[in-house]
């Protein structure tokens, strides 16, 4: 995992080949979860986006809960996910690594 990271970092991964076992994620947060994988790298989606592709268009807080409890912000892309006025929104490990972690996809 660290060398995929590390790799993220500098540019040369887009996506991580890693085994994820989301099965102790209840239904619709595995669900938001498993969208999340499929969120290009350097692409956003709004929380309402996230919420209709899971079937549940007005779950929009749910899925800012399920993006919050994430247990793998990076390879599970949650920072991928803004407000509907492409604000940034809420992140776990704070707006600064949010935008530092589009910025980077952006580049």
């Amino acid at each position: 995992m660290t060398r995929q990271l590390d790799e993220y970092f500098a540019h040369r991964r887009r996506a991580f080949d890693l085994p994820l076992d989301l099965r102790l994620a209840k239904s619709f947060r595995r669900g938001v979860l498993a969208h999340l994988l499929d969120i290009p790298y350097g692409i956003t989606e709004s929380y309402a986006q996230v919420a209709a592709a899971t079937g549940s268009p007005r779950a929009v807080r749910a899925v800012g809960t399920a993006c919050a409890t994430n247990p793998v912000p990076i390879v599970v892309p949650c920072h991928r996910v803004v407000r509907s006025d492409g604000s940034l929104g809420g992140y776990a490990c704070g707006p600064d690594a949010k935008q530092a972690l589009l910025t980077l996809e952006a580049a």
